[in-house]
């Protein structure tokens, strides 16, 4: 059973509208609500109000609509403290208009300005972090509380991979890292968390592989601008690290991009953030993603998540993530997830 959460009331839908228009204030960059509010108040939000399962239909949907418009679920199967968007970064005209670019060119151009024109990230309290409304620590079953769905009818099991781990500090050689990590939590609150070779996780796990478990949060519903750096995942090409990743997620909305400790563990979570996993990445415990490879002990050769190039996914055996804390926005709220 899902944890449960009073309906929130029900917003005024608008219809939809062209695209293209004139840019959104920055102040809809702040959250990912906020960002939702100005995409339904210009007509730019597909929203329904019908029922919507993790197991398939979140993203057959999805993939009917690619290309158009985000598309934002307010009731969830089993999950009614979550909502759920899709398709958020679909349609480039919308992105344009989120972000204040004029065209593709001036889209390149203040990316790459971004990366290297980093603004400092800003450190909040508590108090004043909406991902810290609710702090959990007795009841850590992360698949009650964080939304896992399955992409296609040749999984075996569900998936977490919309997660943003955030790594700030020293740890990652005095820079901040963001990005996508997918996770399996088949033991409560310990899940696999797959990383790709040669990437910033995996640089901090081969750093750490033989000392302590490293500290860390994977951040869900995060503000706009900081999805889409945790998106440019192979950015380590051009921005190595030790880089601000987090300080160019600021440069790219205009402004810093907030921060609050975590409450259980030394690191830090996106403040405005929907949710946030708080623990310990263990690179020497490593488990199988299903039960399926489990069972057979065998890597590489039963299928898991698709991958983000568009071929099929395998299982393998990843490090372990240890979970001591979620925190979240508070449920009344019904926080936003980006399902991936």
């Amino acid at each position: 059973m899902a944890a449960t959460a009073p309906a929130a009331p029900k917003a005024a839908k608008t219809a939809l509208k062209d695209a293209k228009g004139p840019p959104a204030p920055k102040e809809a960059l702040r959250s990912l609500p906020a960002t939702v509010e100005w995409l339904r108040r210009e007509g730019l939000l597909m929203e329904t109000d019908s029922e919507v399962s993790g197991d398939l239909q979140l993203t057959g949907i999805q993939k009917h609509f690619d290309g158009s418009y985000p598309i934002l679920f307010n009731r969830v199967k089993g999950y009614s403290h979550v909502r759920a968007i899709t398709n958020f970064f679909a349609n480039m005209d919308i992105v344009d208009r989120l972000f204040g670019w004029e065209d593709r060119t001036a889209r390149t151009r203040e990316l790459a300005e971004a990366l290297t024109h980093p603004i400092k990230s800003e450190i909040v309290a508590a108090a004043d972090a909406p991902v810290m409304q609710e702090v959990i620590t007795d009841d850590l079953d992360v698949n009650k509380y964080i939304f896992p769905i399955r992409h296609t009818h040749l999984e075996s099991e569900i998936t977490i991979g919309s997660g943003n781990s955030v790594v700030v500090g020293d740890k990652f050689w005095g820079g901040s890292h963001i990005g996508y990590n997918r996770m399996n939590f088949r033991w409560g609150n310990v899940g696999t968390f797959q990383i790709s070779p040669g990437s910033h996780m995996w640089q901090v796990m081969t750093k750490y592989y033989r000392d302590e478990p490293v500290p860390l949060t994977v951040n869900f519903g995060l503000p706009a601008a900081a999805t889409l750096l945790a998106g440019g995942g192979f950015d380590y090409v051009v921005l190595p690290r030790g880089g601000d990743e987090l300080g160019a997620a600021g440069a790219v909305q205009g402004y810093p991009i907030r921060l609050v400790k975590a409450a259980t563990v030394d690191a830090y979570a996106v403040a405005d953030a929907e949710y946030s996993l708080e623990g310990y990445l263990h690179p020497r415990d490593k488990r199988y993603e299903t039960a399926e490879a489990e069972k057979a002990d065998i890597q590489g050769r039963f299928h898991f998540h698709p991958e983000w190039a568009g071929y099929m996914g395998k299982a393998y055996k990843a490090p372990t993530f240890h979970v001591t804390a979620i925190t979240m926005r508070k449920r009344s709220q019904r926080p936003f997830i980006y399902p991936m």
